[in-house]
């Protein structure tokens, strides 16, 4: 299995390479949201304490490189145009054979919307990094080069075709850029939504070293690099001193500027201080799929967690390119109109945001959208009158 598919099928069928990934299929591309329910219930059922991991020291790519790959499959027509434009402008940097071959060359390009540093001006040792991915990559596909019979020629011209692509004057870059950074910031929400996930369904969320901020990283050994805590020690006093002086001001500034991560760092830190204050809600609590109505229905993963008479809520957004403009956030009334979720019956009805700090008052279970994302592109829902702090 690790030889033959994830080894050298994974680095040649490169239709979609966030699907290339240890224990996915390259042929499946993700599932609906029903099923995605029903295996949250069965967990519950078998393996409600079994490990959600989104990364380990053995993923193909790093968690937020693949939510900027998974973009892509919203905009099919724009991405073809612009590989096409691509091609044309890097072919002087191709051999007279027209080396690197089509399927490395369209493999690179997603590798560079993924993994593309924020707003670097100096490309070196982003530069170096892909290379050295871009090496191994072709040598586990066996089919232009290979470790047991390197193709030197070859090896050479991948290489250098790298360098001119990410030359600081070549004409690839000023069309690239501003694209990618379009990606980038729907790839911010894609992160956002992947992590309220993990935070609340059934299982035991791991963060892999690192991942507290972005993890744009690459195939071993770039996912192995040294990370720095005291930079996230850092940063995670200043999330909590920001929150603390003005929690709305906060996240307004995370979602505008999320290059330093701090946006992603807050969901993670909220999100287990809830685990730790609804410990048997998100360990033993039952898994309810939540109906959402409305024109943006099928924009909307949500379910609610429920033990005895405490409850989690969790409200993660998808297909954000088909939400909203890059430079907008999807969030409030503007976006979500009439959409709503239907909550289970039973329950109180004064909720409190835990990422927020805002009060949400239901009628009838309805719980409008535009309120619950009105300061942030996800939630993390908790009765109020069981809330601690």
């Amino acid at each position: 299995m690790a030889k033959g598919l994830e080894d050298t099928v994974m680095y040649l069928y490169n239709r979609l390479l966030c699907l290339n990934e240890v224990g996915g299929s390259p042929m499946r591309f993700g599932v609906p949201v029903e099923e995605f329910h029903q295996f949250n219930q069965q967990q519950h059922g078998c393996f409600p304490h079994g490990l959600t991991a989104t990364a380990t020291h053995d993923t193909k790519r790093g968690e937020d490189t693949r939510a900027r790959l998974q973009v892509l499959s919203e905009m099919p027509g724009e991405w073809e145009s612009r590989l096409q434009r691509w091609r044309e402008l890097n072919l002087p940097h191709k051999t007279q054979r027209g080396l690197p071959a089509a399927n490395d060359e369209y493999a690179l390009y997603q590798t560079l919307v993924a993994a593309f540093p924020w707003g670097s001006s100096d490309l070196t040792e982003f530069a170096e990094r892909v290379q050295a991915y871009a090496l191994k990559a072709v040598r586990e596909g066996k089919t232009n080069s290979s470790w047991l019979r390197p193709d030197a020629a070859y090896e050479t011209a991948l290489q250098d075709f790298l360098m001119g692509v990410l030359a600081p004057d070549s004409a690839f870059l000023a069309d690239f850029v501003p694209f990618q950074q379009e990606i980038a910031r729907y790839g911010v929400y894609n992160s956002l939504s992947r992590t309220v996930l993990k935070l609340a369904m059934v299982g035991v969320p791991d963060f892999y070293q690192g991942c507290e901020l972005w993890d744009l990283s690459l195939v071993d050994p770039d996912n192995r690099r040294s990370v720095d805590y005291g930079l996230r020690q850092r940063l995670l006093a200043a999330v909590k001193a920001q929150v603390a002086a003005n929690p709305i001001a906060a996240l307004g500034e995370f979602l505008q500027t999320p290059a330093d991560g701090k946006v992603k760092l807050f969901l993670i830190w909220r999100g287990l201080h809830l685990r730790q204050q609804y410990p048997e809600v998100l360990q033993r609590g039952e898994y309810i799929p939540l109906s959402v109505l409305g024109s943006l229905q099928n924009h909307v993963v949500a379910f609610a967690r429920v033990f005895d008479r405490q409850a989690v809520v969790a409200i993660a957004p998808r297909f954000y390119a088909g939400l909203v403009k890059a430079q907008e956030l999807p969030l409030g009334d503007r976006v979500w109109q009439e959409t709503r979720l239907v909550l289970p019956p039973g329950l109180d009805s004064t909720w409190q945001n835990a990422l927020t700090g805002e009060t949400l008052v239901l009628q009838e279970s309805t719980l409008w959208l535009r309120d619950a994302l009105q300061h942030f592109p996800v939630a993390l829902l908790c009765l109020q009158d069981t809330a601690e702090g």
